[in-house]
This record gives C-alpha cells, structure tokens and sequence, in this order.
C-alpha cells in the first residue's frame, strides 16, 4: 500500500508540473506484464507478429530461421523473464559462443536477440535494451570468398554433370542467388535473335524458391524489391543456355530450367551439392561455396566497366554499399598499373 501511495504522489507531482502523460500508466501496466514473461514466449510471439516496413510478415523461411536461433544460441535466455535480461548476463552469452569459434553465428544471433529487445522496450516491457555490445553484431570470421579463376570456372563446367552446365555458367556470369536461379522457369528466359541468329539472351528473374523445413519448398518474391531485374548474359554463354534449354527443358513455358532428379520439382541444394561438390574439387577448389559464382559474375561486370549503379542492378542489391562487397580486385590492379605508365 505504501509503494502504490508513492507512486500515486508521484504521479500528482507530475501533473501538477505539467510533465504527466497518459502513456506512463501505459507503460507501468506493460512493465508489470513484462515481468511474468519468459524471454521465449515474448520471442515466439515477436516472430509471430513481425512485419517489415511494407507491412508483410517473415518470410517462411526467415521466421524458421530466426525460430533455429531462438532455440539454438540464444537457449540460454529461453525461461529467463524477460525482464531479468541483464548487460552483464548478455555479455558473458556473448562472450561464451565467440570463444566457442562461432563469431557469424554469434553475430546474427546477437543482432535477432538486439532486434527482439529493442521492441520490448518499445513495447514496455523493459526499460533499457541489455544489448550494449559494439560491434557484436557485425563480426564474422573474416574468412573471405574467393571467386574462381577462369581457367577454374572451366574445369569446373567441364566436370559437372551435362544437365547442370548452364547453372554454373548462368550463375557465373549472372550473379543469380541459388534460390532464383532454381526457380527460373522456360518463359524466363527471353531470346533476342536477329534472322534466326541468338543476338542476346535476357535472364528475367521475378521470383525465388526456398526450402522450409517441415514446409518443403516455397516460393515466393525475391529477397528484396531490387531482386526483380533483367540480366543480359554474355554472348559466349549463349550456345551453352541454348543447348540447355533444347536438351533438358519440358516444352511446357513453366518447366524449370533445373528441376529435381526425377523432374517433379525444385532442385535441392543438399541433392545440387553432390554433383558441385566434384566438379570443385577436379578444379582444387573444394573450399569454394556455391556463392562464390555470385562473387565471380561481379567481379567480371566489374572489370567490363559496370558503375556501382550497374553493378547493383545486376546483382539485385537495394543499396550501393552491398553490392560493392562483392567487388573483387583480381586482375584490376595491374590494368590500372598499366594505365598509370601510359600516362606517365
């Protein structure tokens, strides 16, 4: 009774000087919900009901992930109340998961777990974000992504099954993720042809494929608006995509370009790997990630003369800033060296 007699004398005070607002008692009564809630089921529900600034809920695929995380790294906080989240409590996690060798793990782990917390403020439940660490959520590995070697993008298609050729090459020189480029169907690939000679031929990508587990496969939009765009391959890729689509495409405007084994639907990443798994190696590249031939399709536009702007149309980037992260130098430095003795 005495602490209810305080507030309320505080709360006088507050109006009479003029400083009051409604949303303290607001606040108050969500402070008091908050201190009841587990760090789980404030999280289950933050997923939930997650929108971005379009108004649309995750993405299948995101709230699963953000769900692996919740109940993965983050663990530790699960019957936690979330108001007992401290900064020191958040620091030793932290800490613990980077010493464990997981530092992009951590990082998208603390910045869901940053994202999550700062709504609970916002919402009241908490007063302050614990989340205090600078930097934590941008740190990685630093392990960077090395693109092939053209000589090693050859051997590459040279050694991959035939019905998967022209994913190595439109990959290549496209930069399509893996989700678009398993999704791209007949009618998305426009040949322009003068007197029955290929002059171009437009990849159109509208939409990705992703796989939930425990949902299968689903698609859906690109991963942002900027996603949706048309890439015009290089002309030497031409036969490559030609004979592709005469030799291993339905006859139907919806067949995929690389469909499952048996042909009935999209291609798993885990079912692709067993044949770009050989096919690196036979080039001595098993360190390269699939996502390599998305750095190498850059790293060529680049070196053709692509402006950032270009550069981040063709990738589908919906800033300058990511698409110059797949920039690489190789070969550059010594164009521009020759370029300098010229003007010497």
């Amino acid at each position: 009774m005495t602490d209810a007699r305080g507030w309320l004398a505080i709360q006088q005070g507050r109006i009479l000087d003029g400083s009051w607002s409604s949303m303290d008692t607001v606040r108050a009564e969500q402070s008091k919900l908050g201190r009841g809630v587990t760090f789980a089921e404030y999280a289950e529900d933050w997923v939930s009901t997650r929108t971005n600034r379009h108004g649309d809920h995750l993405r299948p695929r995101t709230a699963a992930e953000y769900r692996r995380l919740i109940n993965g790294s983050l663990k530790p906080f699960a019957e936690v109340r979330l108001t007992s989240i401290s900064p020191e409590q958040v620091r030793t996690w932290y800490s613990s998961i980077v010493t464990a060798g997981t530092k992009t793990q951590a990082a998208r782990a603390y910045e869901l777990l940053k994202s999550i917390m700062t709504t609970a403020v916002n919402d009241g439940r908490v007063k302050t974000n614990p989340c205090q660490i600078r930097g934590a959520a941008s740190a990685s590995t630093g392990r960077k992504i090395e693109p092939p070697t053209a000589q090693e993008l050859q051997q590459i298609m040279d050694a991959i099954a035939p019905r998967y050729k022209a994913a190595v090459a439109i990959a290549a020189w496209s930069g399509v993720r893996f989700g678009e480029l398993t999704e791209l169907r007949r009618r998305d690939i426009e040949i322009l042809a003068d007197e029955g000679t290929t002059r171009a031929i437009a990849v159109n990508v509208s939409r990705a494929v992703t796989h939930v587990s425990g949902q299968g496969f689903i698609v859906g939009a690109t991963k942002s608006e900027a996603g949706v765009r048309t890439i015009v391959l290089p002309p030497h890729v031409n036969e490559i995509v030609e004979t592709h689509l005469r030799e291993h495409v339905g006859r139907s405007a919806d067949a995929l370009l690389f469909p499952s084994a048996d042909g009935t639907g999209h291609l798993a990443q885990s079912a692709f790997y067993k044949h770009w798994a050989p096919a690196r190696a036979a080039a001595g590249r098993s360190d390269m990630p699939w996502h390599a031939l998305r750095h190498y399709g850059a790293t060529r536009a680049a070196l053709a003369g692509a402006t950032l702007k270009e550069l981040q149309a063709r990738l589908g980037h919906s800033t300058v800033v990511a698409a110059m992260r797949y920039q690489h130098t190789a070969g550059r430095d010594e164009e521009l060296a020759k370029r300098m003795s010229e003007l010497a």
